[in-house]
């Protein structure tokens, strides 16, 4: 018994430690995890509570400033010279009974702004961020995204924007990937708290990993099809979690290299039933945001089946997805793209604002002399005049509104350029505005156009327009005319008027 007794107390003893060790394990474990995550408690709210064990600039609590040498940036009017004021921006002028911010509602890309790095295809990369670890870890993204934050306050931005994978590492699973998302996102939830920042909206990376080579709604293989089906609705998800406004689709993989391996109608098919699911994806989320869809004609594809805004309604339309009974899908256009496509920003405004179908800007442009998406900040006050008529006259962008899809020069390497960019943007746009306003205040435009058309102001011309008169009718009125007399278009005094407003 006493043998027994011994050998007994013994395995317990080996048995305790061998569980102490266990548990030595465990917390080591739980220790490193928590340090890959910044703080990210798996254990707690299901894993949405951010923790505060992280250390200086992982610290969300801290005190600590990722851009103290910048300002909050404060409205000081065109008489200023400092480069970190806005000049024509005034947040809260009221201008045509609503305020410049709501006339605006600008956001910024996370994209551009903070995965930026100057690379381009000749060249590596420039911009060695002083944050940046050289990792793409969950700890260097729960930085960028409190990075995130604190840039918009200082530029007093309300709104950003965001791919999936730009704010969370990708994995190697959809599992992991999620949970990678579902991290970030409970950082940037708390973030929000006691802030009126929400994302403008979010969207899902469908065009840079492998997989999505030969497309993604497209793509000839089912198994890309229903993982980008995955992946669309996690980041709907997501978008939806954060209060996003809207939600869009780029489809820069959705198109063909040559018709001769492509089925045409087949990857319309399957990219309008695709659009179709989430729409209805939509409705069970209870998400009331507007779906919006960005045409690009080509890049990287040869031939992008959203082209440009009368294409892209075209197809909506075709399917079901626009129309009167139909306002699932809106158009967010982006003014490098309209100039791809052959148009200027303002055209495409129009064509979409005229058929309701006006969502939200891209505000950036490329240069006349290049053929690519140079995506460089809009500084052009005559492009941005016209492109605000288009938005007054729509009533505003919301719940749409102005995003930054517009990065840094490659030589362009201090932080203060990041900042000095959108002041420019922003002040170019709130210019655009007022000069727009005044404009249709004034009407000198408008009333030379009303006079252009001024024949139709007439009982026949007001049935024409009701299209109650047939060609029967019209052929009489013709004999009974004879030769249409010649009058000027003026467009050089419409032309004169514009440039006198900026």
């Amino acid at each position: 018994m006493k043998g027994r007794g011994l050998l007994l107390f013994s395995t317990i003893l080996v048995l305790c430690s061998c569980n102490g060790e266990q548990q030595a394990a465990g917390k080591e474990e739980e220790r490193l995890v928590a340090d890959m995550t910044c703080g990210l408690d798996a254990t707690a709210a299901g894993g949405n509570t951010y923790g505060t064990d992280c250390k200086g600039l992982y610290d969300m609590h801290s005190n600590s400033e990722f851009f103290p040498e910048i300002p909050y940036v404060k409205y000081e009017g065109p008489a200023s010279d400092n480069p970190l004021s806005y000049k024509w921006y005034n947040a809260e002028e009221v201008i045509l009974g609503k305020k410049m911010k709501d006339w605006l509602r600008f956001s910024i890309a996370f994209w551009h702004t903070f995965r930026g790095d100057g690379g381009d295809p000749f060249g590596s990369p420039t911009k060695q961020w002083r944050w940046e670890d050289g990792t793409n870890s969950l700890a260097m993204a729960s930085k960028r995204m409190q990075i995130n934050f604190e840039f918009l306050k200082k530029l007093g931005v309300e709104r950003w924007c965001f791919h999936d994978r730009d704010i969370a590492p990708e994995g190697s699973t959809i599992e992991e990937s999620n949970a990678n998302l579902d991290h970030i996102i409970a950082l940037a939830k708390q973030l929000q708290e006691g802030t009126s920042i929400r994302p403008l909206w979010g969207t899902a990376q469908l065009f840079k990993h492998p997989r999505f080579m030969h497309g993604a709604a497209t793509s000839p293989d089912i198994r890309v099809y229903a993982y980008a089906a995955a992946q669309v609705k996690k980041a709907m998800e997501v978008t939806h979690e954060l209060g996003g406004e809207n939600y869009v689709f780029w489809g820069g993989r959705e198109g063909y290299q040559t018709l001769l391996n492509t089925d045409l109608k087949k990857e319309l098919d399957h990219m309008a039933t695709f659009l179709q699911s989430a729409a209805s994806w939509k409705k069970k989320l209870g998400f009331k945001g507007n779906l919006l869809l960005e045409p690009k004609p080509q890049e990287p594809t040869k031939h992008q089946y959203d082209w440009d805004a009368a294409t892209t309604m075209g197809f909506l339309q075709n399917y079901g997805l626009a129309g009167k009974n139909n306002r699932e899908y809106k158009l967010n256009l982006e003014c490098n793209h309209a100039t791809l496509s052959g148009h200027s920003c303002h055209h495409e405004l129009e064509m979409a604002r005229i058929y309701g179908m006006l969502g939200s800007v891209d505000a950036n442009t490329g240069d006349a002399q290049t053929g690519w998406d140079t995506d460089q900040f809009l500084t052009d006050v005559r492009e941005a005049t016209l492109i605000m008529l288009s938005v007054i006259k729509n009533g505003g962008l919301a719940p749409g509104g102005f995003n930054f899809d517009a990065k840094l020069r490659r030589e362009s390497v201090d932080v203060e350029d990041l900042f000095i960019a959108h002041i420019l943007g922003m002040d170019t746009l709130a210019r655009g505005l007022r000069n727009a306003a005044k404009l249709l205040q004034e009407g000198r435009l408008t009333k030379l156009v009303d006079e252009r058309y001024s024949t139709f102001n007439s009982p026949l011309g007001e049935a024409i327009e009701a299209g109650k008169v047939e060609f029967e009718d019209l052929e009489k009125h013709a004999l009974e005319w004879g030769e249409p007399p010649l009058f000027s278009g003026k467009q050089e005094l419409a032309e004169m008027i514009l440039s006198s407003y900026i």
